[in-house]
C-alpha cells in the first residue's frame, strides 16, 4: 500500500479507502435478532481484506443504513491505533439532534471515537449555511474538545460554487467530492482545497466515476492493457492532490482491479499516457475535436429553461456515450435527474423552451448546437426514472 498526508489532519492516509456504502444488509438499521451472519461474515472478510492489503482507512455514514452496526462487530477486533474510520452525518437543525445522532453512530461502531467525521453532503448553499450557523459545526467542535472526534471535514455531491464556498470558509480540515477522468469538473475545487491544506478524498470512483465495474467492451479495448476501472485510479492517483480513493467493495475480490494501480502510481506516465491520448483521439473522432476539446468553456453548468437543467452532466453523459458507449452509465446517472433531490439536482431534457435556454446561452461558443444536442441526448439516455441507491 502507498499512503499520503492526509492534508492539515496529518494523518497518513491510504490512496485506497474501503468504503462502506454497498456491503450492508439494510438501508434502515436493523434490531440484532435480525442480523444475517452471512451477510455480516461478508462484511468482516471485506474489511478483514482490506486491512490485510495495507487499506486502514475505513468508511461509512449513519446514512447508509446498517453500514455502521455491522463495523460495530468488526472495528474492535482491529488494533484501534491501525485504523482511520471515518464516519459522516448530514447537517441538522440543531446541536442536539446532531449530537443524538452522532452517538448512535459511535455506538453502533462501538469505537471509543472516530478519526473523522464528515458533514455528509453539503450540496446546497442553504445547507452550508445551516451546518455553520444551526449547530452541526459547534457540536463537531464539542465533540472534539471531548476527545470523541479528531477531524472535521465535509462531503459534497454538490455543484462547484458551493464546494468552494465550504472550502473558503476555512472550517473544514478535508472534503469528500466526485473528481474522475470522466469528470473533471471540479478540479478548481481540489486546488482551492489544496491551497488550504486539506485532505482531498474522492466519492465511488467506480461507480459515478462510470460504473467502471462494469465497463463496455470499446471502452476496455480503448483502456488496454490497464482495465478502466485501474486506468482512472491511476489518472486520479496521478495528481499528488489527490489523497485516496473511496473503494466502495461490496465483497473482498472487490478490491482485486484496485490493487492492481498500486505498482504504477509512482510512474504513472509510461502505462497510462498512451491511453489517455486513445481516449482522447475517440472522443475528437466521435464528437468532433473541437467540440471534445472546448465544450465546457464558459458552459453555465445549470440553466432555467424553464426548469433547471445541469446542462453539464447532460452533455457529460452524452459525451461518454457517443464516443466510449457507456451508455448504461449515461442511462443510469441521467434517469436520477428530477427524482434525487439537492443530491443530484435539475430535470431532464425533454421539454425545455428553446428561447429561454438560448437567451441563457448568449457568449457560449456552441449554444446554436446546445438544442439539438440536448434533444439527442434525451433520446439516447431517457429511460424509466430512477432513485439514488440509498431511496430504492
Amino acid at each position: 500500500m502507498l499512503y499520503r498526508r492526509f492534508g492539515q489532519t496529518e494523518l497518513s492516509m491510504p490512496v485506497l479507502t474501503c468504503g462502506g456504502m454497498r456491503y450492508q444488509q439494510s438501508w434502515q438499521d436493523i434490531a440484532p435478532q435480525d442480523l444475517d451472519r452471512k451477510i455480516q461474515e461478508n462484511v468482516a472478510a471485506t474489511v478483514q481484506k482490506a486491512f490485510n492489503a495495507g487499506i486502514n482507512h475505513i468508511e461509512t455514514a449513519r446514512g447508509y443504513g446498517s453500514s455502521e452496526y455491522h463495523l460495530g462487530f468488526v472495528l474492535p477486533e482491529l488494533p484501534r491505533h491501525e485504523i482511520i474510520v471515518q464516519t459522516k452525518i448530514g447537517p441538522k437543525t440543531s446541536e442536539s439532534e446532531f449530537r443524538k445522532t452522532f452517538e448512535i453512530s459511535l455506538q453502533n461502531l462501538r469505537l471509543s471515537h472516530v478519526d473523522l467525521l464528515s458533514i455528509h453532503g453539503i450540496n446546497t448553499q442553504e445547507l452550508l449555511t445551516q451546518t455553520l450557523t444551526k449547530g452541526s459545526l459547534k457540536a463537531c467542535r464539542r465533540l472534539q474538545d471531548e476527545g470523541l472526534v479528531r477531524h472535521v471535514g465535509f462531503s459534497t455531491h454538490g455543484p462547484r460554487d458551493t464546494i468552494l464556498a465550504a472550502i473558503n470558509c476555512g472550517e473544514f480540515s478535508y472534503l469528500n467530492l466526485h473528481w474522475y477522468y470522466f469528470d473533471q469538473w471540479n478540479w478548481p475545487a481540489i486546488l482551492a482545497a489544496q491551497a488550504r491544506d486539506m485532505g482531498v478524498f474522492i466519492i465511488s470512483p467506480s461507480d459515478k466515476g462510470g460504473k467502471l465495474y462494469a465497463p463496455p467492451e470499446k471502452l476496455k479495448q480503448l483502456c488496454a492493457p490497464l482495465a478502466p476501472i485501474t486506468l482512472n485510479d491511476l489518472f486520479c492517483l496521478s495528481h499528488p492532490e489527490v489523497h485516496t480513493l473511496s473503494i466502495g467493495a461490496a465483497r473482498p475480490s472487490d478490491f482485486d482491479a484496485h490493487l492492481a494501480t498500486l505498482p504504477h502510481v509512482e510512474n504513472p506516465w509510461p502505462v497510462m499516457d498512451p491511453i489517455l491520448q486513445h481516449l482522447h483521439a475517440e472522443g475528437a473522432r466521435a464528437l468532433g475535436e473541437d467540440w471534445w476539446i472546448h465544450w465546457t468553456d464558459g458552459l453555465p453548468p445549470i440553466v432555467n429553461a424553464p426548469q433547471a437543467l445541469p446542462l453539464y452532466h447532460i452533455l457529460r453523459l452524452y459525451n461518454l456515450t457517443k464516443a466510449f458507449d457507456m451508455l448504461t452509465y449515461g442511462q443510469m446517472r441521467y434517469n436520477i435527474l428530477g427524482g434525487a433531490d439537492h443530491w443530484f439536482p435539475g430535470f431532464k431534457a425533454g421539454e425545455f423552451d428553446e428561447q429561454q435556454l438560448r437567451d441563457a446561452l448568449q457568449g457560449y461558443r456552441f449554444a446554436d448546437q446546445i438544442p439539438e444536442r440536448l434533444r439527442a441526448a434525451h433520446a439516447l439516455l431517457n429511460a424509466d426514472d430512477k432513485m439514488r441507491l440509498s431511496q430504492s
